[in-house]
């Protein structure tokens, strides 16, 4: 019976070289209530305090990673994050921002925070409005799956990861009707470009959307990991992630789990486990981030000069 039961399709892919307990920084991502930088004014004798440090700088520091693995440099030794004002932390704070990609990607966090985890879609065969084209049944029919050769499926943009979205049928403009809620985007638009950096050989930013809300207030609950390793079993995914918020003796263990034949199937929410430290809040979506490599060399000859 056993010899009937077709094998399961596998497929791994890491980044060679890279571990989080040796590549990562040795501190997690903790730091004191206090501005990000000063903004000096005019006429006034203080500076005007922007940001707030304690609520993290986990894209300052995986980007920070990103561009000393890049570089072929070693993390500094330290065991305790800089202190504002130290060269590793002017470092830290400008590659945050950087990983915000203003304004494209704080928009973008925005949005996916205020997006539903499913919309209504339309039933099947029978909603079309004026204006939209008819769907062919011909070609629906042999687009609902990924290739038998390859379950990772086919999406637009070019070998894929996920069979054809659900929900195809048009809505009427301007409705939710026919959306796909923010987990079904991150499998069907996210997911390939992740994959297509890890199976190039580089590092993923990753941005996490944890909450929802429409309150901007909220977008410092969100949080961005670095994806370096996968493994892949028929549809299901374990991606494995540098979380800066997860202590160094658990770092090689940090992943997030997905099912991608939740792409194909009844839209809905989709389910996305993980073991990254944000308090207990789940993972609702991510996005693949936009990145460019900056030098470190001169932060870490500056802060290398302040240690002695």
């Amino acid at each position: 019976m056993d010899r009937d039961r077709p094998q399961s399709w596998v497929v791994r892919s890491a980044v060679p070289g890279f571990l989080p307990s040796v590549s990562a920084f040795r501190f997690t991502n903790s730091f004191d209530v206090q501005p990000l930088l000063a903004l000096r004014l005019p006429g006034l004798p203080w500076g005007l305090g922007i940001g707030d440090a304690s609520r993290g700088l986990c894209g300052g520091m995986i980007f920070a990673v990103r561009d000393l693995f890049e570089a072929g440099l070693a993390v500094p030794p330290d065991v305790e994050p800089p202190r504002r004002g130290s060269p590793l932390y002017g470092y830290f704070v400008r590659r945050l921002l950087a990983s915000f990609d203003l304004p494209r990607g704080v928009a973008r966090y925005y949005g996916l925070m205020r997006a539903a985890d499913a919309y209504p879609q339309p039933r099947r065969g029978g909603a079309w409005w004026p204006g939209a084209s008819r769907p062919d049944r011909r070609s629906s029919a042999s687009a609902s799956c990924g290739s038998a050769a390859d379950p990772r499926g086919s999406t637009a943009d070019g070998p894929g990861s996920v069979p054809n979205r659900p929900g195809s049928a048009p809505g009427r403009p301007g409705s939710a009707l026919g959306r796909l809620g923010v987990g079904l985007r991150s499998l069907a638009d996210e997911w390939p470009r992740i994959r297509l950096d890890l199976d190039s050989g580089r590092l993923a930013p990753v941005g996490v959307i944890t909450v929802h809300s429409a309150d901007p207030l909220q977008l410092g609950l969100n949080h961005q990991v670095l994806a370096y390793a996968y493994d892949q079993v028929d549809m299901a995914v374990t991606l494995r992630v540098y979380d800066p918020n997860t202590p160094l003796e658990r770092a090689d263990d940090v992943t997030m789990s997905f099912d991608l034949a939740s792409a194909g199937g009844a839209p809905g929410r989709v389910r996305i486990s993980h073991s990254i430290a944000i308090g207990g809040r789940p993972v609702r979506a991510f996005f693949h981030s936009r990145y460019r490599w900056a030098d470190p060399r001169p932060a870490l000859r500056a802060h290398a000069a302040g240690s002695h």
